[in-house]
């Protein structure tokens, strides 16, 4: 038995995807849940000349023997997830638990007429807030409630516990990050709900106990997109001289750059329970490690770095993305 979370521990958009899709085919797990709150989160996958970007679909979709679940906790956007499962063809592995809360039109309306949403926040305009406060107030209608999503429906939490007490290997992915967490996150500048480990585990109804690893992800430069606080923010112009110019999974809006904060990151790895850490972008600490997959061939200020950032976290760094392909990793958790 084998039970893994990954989940974000900046602003989001940490490089998660790539770190999913590279363990799941790793560790082969039977089961890949998303938790997390819904299609305001996007993940991308890259694979040798073709991208993916996804909302509803786990990014471990690439690994072709696994199912596919959205946990009891997500919102659901039945447009959205129509949409990726007819593209990526997952239509027969992708299942979606009965008791998920549905975005409807409304919710999208009136997240995208809100002014305090809209510009204060900086939502993604996905309806994802008036859902959740729907929910909250128990008049979200379910998955169960809409003939379209009949044939995806099933009981994740039965499904993802039946397959561990069968010796399995489940991958339960995060979506967004940690600084954007309802109760950890920049208030009022966060998603609408949290976004750390342990809500990723009862998203996809998962006991504490029955969690072997947690992987939290973090970037070399962090980045957050829309407002709020960013301690470690550095100047336009300072990011663009260095070559770091990024852009949004969702919003398409250009991402903020900012330098590597190790007080965050180590009160992330604190909340989340990290006992493995995933560094992505080692190659803008230094471009002469780009697509490097053996950590003895990593140069001395990578390694450097890489020290620092383990010091500050508190965890051993087992992964090491070198570049945007899903290739591009090293991987010494075997060695740890």
């Amino acid at each position: 038995m084998s039970c893994t979370i990954i989940v974000g521990g900046f602003f989001g958009d940490e490089g998660k995807g790539k770190v999913v899709a590279h363990v799941a085919y790793a560790d082969h797990p039977t089961i890949i849940s998303r938790g997390g709150v819904g299609p305001n989160a996007g993940h991308t996958v890259t694979m040798g000349d073709k991208e993916y970007g996804v909302r509803m679909v786990p990014s471990g979709f690439v690994y072709p023997d696994a199912r596919l679940f959205i946990g009891t906790g997500v919102l659901v956007d039945p447009r959205v997830l129509k949409q990726e499962v007819e593209l990526l063809d997952v239509q027969e592995r992708t299942f979606v638990d009965y008791r998920c809360a549905v975005i409807e039109e409304q919710h999208i309306e009136r997240d995208r007429s809100s002014e305090h949403l809209a510009k204060t926040i900086g939502s993604t305009g996905s309806g994802c807030g008036p859902a959740n406060a729907d929910r909250v107030m128990r008049v979200a209608r379910q998955a169960k409630d809409f003939p379209e999503l009949a044939k995806y429906l099933i009981d994740a939490p039965a499904e993802i516990n039946a397959a561990l007490d069968m010796g399995e290997s489940v991958l339960l992915e995060g979506t967004q990050g940690f600084g954007i967490s309802l109760y950890y996150g920049t208030y009022p500048f966060v998603t609408s709900k949290d976004t750390s480990a342990s809500q990723i585990a009862a998203d996809n109804g998962v006991g504490p106990t029955r969690i072997d690893d947690v992987i939290v992800v973090f970037k070399a430069y962090p980045t957050r997109v829309g407002e709020g606080p960013f301690s470690t923010e550095m100047a336009r112009e300072v990011s663009d001289h260095l070559g770091i110019q990024e852009f949004g999974t969702v919003t398409h809006r250009q991402r903020r750059i900012g330098e590597w904060d190790g007080e965050m990151a180590r009160y992330s790895a604190m909340i989340n329970g990290c006992t493995q850490a995933a560094i992505t972008g080692i190659d803008r600490v230094d471009p002469l490690c780009f697509g490097i997959t053996d950590y003895d061939n990593l140069s001395k200020k990578a390694l450097a770095f890489l020290e620092k950032a383990e010091e500050d976290i508190g965890a051993p760094v087992t992964l090491i993305s070198t570049g945007p392909d899903v290739a591009h990793i090293i991987d010494i958790r075997d060695e740890v």
